[in-house]
């Protein structure tokens, strides 16, 4: 992944692409999940961590209604015109969309938007289950925000930025990225409420670093088995007869004698809310020996119950609960591929990182990419 520019280098780039300078300089970050997979669309709880990796976007308003975008990264352009009140999804430059679908979702709910000029840049990593999706989103909404003098409430940039992937990019996903990204803290982990959307910010202790093993496999999440899970989850709350697994347990569960593989799905989600809710306690204790065993629960869960490891992260997973210092690790994203995560001692990192990446290439002919990040500030702009 390519490191960002400075803003000094960005403004030339846009000088470049525009022929004028820039005046405002939107971020977004990406997100990492401690535990809580899959819980997001149940209605469940979520403990992410906006992370150090971010999209940016160099912005100058218009008065044409227009957007134009380039995506330095991509070596990518489009434009689309704000000025008849409605956008529509690209099929020639799908990259676009998630800029898209904000301006859509912003229009649909009344704001008055300002065209402008746009060049993006990111170092999240497209495909690793890092949400560099939410992060374009929640740039996009920044931007916005900064021509047009709107206001936008975090919860309701995270709704925007969830149906621009409904409706535009095909991704039926929940709130957790767009939420993790619009309201991170830094050396915060945030416990979410994805049904009333309500958060606490919940400390990292000191003693411990956060650190994010790229497998390099990519996933498609709108060409995977996401959808298939969401509707798997939705037919077993209402064979339970609850609007959404968030209000199962597993005595329900244990007495409905579901269709196994069903069963299996709804076992993950219940189990896994409990989980996030047990890891916010240890946290606050100060206790990462167990918030680790939650965490390497949480991953056995994803892979025997709901069925979205790979053998790739199954082998990143192994490698890093072998090192000294590691409490814990597991998959992070949707699965079918991307990142693991694990829960570290802060000073077994430097040892430990080129130990995993050497095993890992020479088990899987893979070539991983390791790095410690710390929970940071969500998404702002600033006015250049």
């Amino acid at each position: 992944m390519p490191s960002l520019l400075t803003a000094e280098q960005l403004q030339s780039r846009f000088q470049e692409a525009f022929g004028r300078t820039a005046t405002v300089l939107a971020r977004a970050p990406g997100r990492v999940n401690l535990i809580g997979e899959h819980t997001d669309y149940n209605e469940g709880f979520v403990l992410p961590a906006a992370i150090t990796r971010e999209t940016r976007m160099l912005v100058a308003p218009r008065d044409d209604g227009r957007v134009q975008l380039s995506a330095l990264d991509l070596g990518r352009q489009t434009t689309f015109d704000l000025a008849d009140g409605t956008v529509t999804p690209s099929r020639e430059e799908r990259w676009s969309n998630y800029v898209r679908g904000v301006a859509a979702g912003l229009l649909k709910a009344g704001y008055r938007l300002r065209g402008m000029d746009v060049l993006m840049q990111g170092d999240v990593p497209i495909g690793a289950g890092l949400s560099s999706s939410a992060a374009v989103e929640m740039a996009a909404v920044q931007a916005f925000s900064a021509v047009g003098d709107l206001t936008v409430p975090p919860e309701q940039a995270a709704r925007i930025g969830q149906q621009a992937e409904h409706a535009f990019v095909g991704t039926n996903c929940g709130l957790m990225d767009q939420l993790a990204s619009a309201l991170g803290q830094p050396d915060h982990v945030l416990l979410i409420d994805c049904r009333d959307l309500s958060f606490q910010p919940v400390p990292v202790p000191p003693a411990a670093a956060i650190l994010i093993a790229d497998t390099a496999v990519r996933r498609q999440l709108a060409s995977s088995a996401y959808n298939e899970r969401r509707a798997q989850c939705e037919a077993a709350a209402a064979a339970l007869g609850v609007p959404s697994l968030r209000d199962a347990t597993l005595q329900m569960l244990d007495a409905a004698h579901l269709e196994p593989l069903i069963d299996k799905r709804a076992r993950h989600i219940i189990g896994e809310d409990d989980r996030v809710l047990e890891c916010v306690a240890v946290l606050r204790a100060g206790n990462l020996a167990a918030a680790g065993r939650l965490m390497d629960a949480s991953h056995c869960s994803l892979r025997d119950l709901y069925e979205v490891s790979s053998v790739e992260l199954n082998t990143m997973v192994e490698l890093l609960r072998e090192q000294p210092g590691c409490y814990g690790a597991r998959l992070t994203g949707a699965g079918f591929g991307g990142c693991a995560v694990a829960l570290m001692a802060a000073g077994a990192l430097e040892a430990a990182i080129p130990i995993v990446a050497e095993a890992y290439q020479s088990r899987t002919n893979l070539t991983p990419a390791l790095y410690a990040t710390r929970a940071a500030a969500g998404a702002s702009f600033r006015r250049l």
